[in-house]
């Protein structure tokens, strides 16, 4: 069991134990105050790609950190063996739509494919799951959120990596930036965004920092979470 989980775990257990308590009244912003340790989540959005993710999955394992992959439905035939080693090394696996399509202002019929097709095909790799979305460029107008099943998950951290392709100026920015229970958003598909995530988890584990999913992330800081509702951190 990796560390996140395992802290995790321990953290829930402990709550629970005051929670059946008679006399104890522990609030629901509480849990994570159970422990010193700070809280947060990195996300990556696009992939899979057999170039980068692989190495980013090596590379979580060996740190002991938890993720959540927002996967591209059209990036996953071929890449299902990694797609299956995200969910049985214990992260999070999310929507990122079909092929990346803008969602914001489309028609249902065009939202429900690109959201339906890519929850099918998870579901045939993955088993039955709870596949969280995160839209393209994290764009969705009201009517579109009130067509999802699911929490629509947002970030609080972006050092555009996309944009920079440097590891340094991006572990650099999330570095100086994050607080407890924010969601970090970076992408699997470029070599840089996957130095940039090791020196991340480097250098804010030895601040007391934890990385989990997103889910735990939210049940750590209390919140809970609802369908079609955007979420852009624990706070």
């Amino acid at each position: 069991m990796n560390r996140p989980r395992a802290a995790f775990l321990a953290i829930m257990a402990a709550a629970l134990l005051l929670v059946c308590r008679e006399d104890a009244a522990v609030p629901a912003t509480a849990w994570a105050e159970l422990s010193e340790t700070k809280f947060v989540a990195l996300t990556f959005d696009d992939g899979p790609r057999t170039t980068t993710t692989g190495r980013l999955l090596d590379g979580l394992r060996e740190r002991g950190a938890s993720a959540t992959f927002f996967l591209v439905g059209s990036q996953i035939s071929g890449n299902e063996k990694l797609v299956r080693r995200m969910r049985d090394e214990g992260h999070q696996i999310g929507n990122h739509s079909w092929d990346h399509k803008e969602l914001k202002d489309v028609p249902a019929a065009v939202l429900g494919g690109e959201i339906d097709s890519t929850d099918e095909l998870l579901r045939t790799v993955c088993g039955n799951g709870d596949y969280w979305i995160r839209p393209p460029y994290g764009l969705l107008d009201k009517r579109g959120r009130g067509g999802v099943s699911t929490p629509l998950i947002h970030w609080s951290v972006d050092p555009e990596d996309w944009k920079l392709r440097d590891a340094k100026k991006v572990s650099d920015h999330v570095v100086k930036t994050v607080q407890p229970g924010d969601i970090i958003l970076l992408h699997d598909t470029y070599p840089t965004s996957v130095d940039a995530a090791f020196e991340i988890i480097d250098a804010l584990e030895e601040q007391g920092y934890e990385f989990v999913t997103v889910k735990e992330l939210l049940s750590l800081y209390g919140v809970v979470p609802q369908e079609g509702k955007f979420y852009t951190s624990a706070r």
